[in-house]
């Protein structure tokens, strides 16, 4: 009787380990600008920007040039003046296109704490302040790009009807392009602005009060108290700094009320700043 020698046991394979994907700032940010552009609430937000500015530069185009004393005759204003005329013509509706891109910045991140999103979207980035950088980035350059293109077909618009009164100027003209650049990057800090306001809320409704507030509630307070230091504290708000950052572009500097367009710059990049780390704080030490 034969007998069958037990084979030796093999050896156990090594237990391989689990693949693992690395999440990159680029799949962030591609993350991030599926979820922008695929909001209603982006695109009807960047359509109400371009009607307003394009509606206000018509409007104020056609008051400078038809409504004072039955009609401007450009035979007789300076280069100069005519320049100001149509560029301030065309980026009058910033005024108005800065509400609208302070309540997307909100809405960007509210939505997410509304619809139970920002769960997703802090599991898939654990550390989570890629996250909000990656909303920064792309709601800016989304809102530059929009709003750099509005000012342009607004300087359109205004250069038309202007020139039926013999009144012109150059797009390449010295300040021209800087002013209108200038009005696009305020759009774009207000609703990285707003964003920062709407991570520290986590309220659709609390965070727009507050941006809106803050724009255009607080210059008037202190427009209404008789005192020096509230006065002096106007230039220095959000709005003032960056309707300056553009208006004064090219402006006498003895005209100017507070800091000049670059400092005005600084102090808008300054508000942002303060709302991004408010917000990154906050993010990184709340439950989603």
């Amino acid at each position: 009787m034969t007998t069958i020698a037990p084979t030796p046991a093999q050896p156990a394979q090594a237990a391989r380990p689990a693949p693992t994907t690395r999440l990159s700032f680029g799949g962030v940010l591609a993350s991030e600008w599926v979820k922008l552009r695929s909001l209603r609430s982006t695109v009807w937000s960047y359509l109400i920007v371009i009607a307003i500015s394009l509606g206000m530069a018509f409007l104020m185009s056609f008051s400078f040039a038809y409504g004072m004393d039955g009609g401007m005759d450009g035979a007789n204003v300076p280069a100069a003046e005519q320049t100001s005329f149509v560029v301030q013509s065309a980026l009058f509706g910033i005024y108005f296109g800065q509400l609208v891109v302070g309540v997307l910045g909100v809405l960007v991140i509210s939505g997410e704490y509304t619809t139970g999103m920002i769960r997703s979207t802090l599991t898939a980035v654990p550390k989570r302040l890629p996250a909000l950088a990656g909303k920064a980035v792309v709601l800016f350059v989304a809102t530059f790009v929009v709003g750099i293109v509005t000012n342009l077909a607004a300087f359109l618009t205004s250069s038309l009807v202007f020139a039926g009164v013999d009144v012109s100027t150059s797009l390449f003209e010295a300040d021209t392009l800087l002013a209108l650049a200038g009005g696009a990057l305020y759009l774009a800090l207000v609703a990285v602005f707003a964003l920062g306001v709407g991570t520290m809320l986590r309220s659709s409704a609390g965070g727009i009060a507050a941006v809106l507030g803050l724009v255009l509630l607080v210059p008037t307070i202190l427009q209404l108290i008789p005192a020096d230091w509230a006065h002096d504290m106007i230039p220095y708000l959000l709005s003032s700094a960056g309707m300056t950052m553009f208006t004064a572009i090219g402006a006498d500097s003895a005209d100017i009320v507070g800091p000049n367009a670059w400092q005005s710059l600084l102090v808008v990049l300054a508000w942002v700043g303060v709302s991004l780390v408010g917000a990154s704080v906050l993010l990184k030490r709340r439950d989603a």
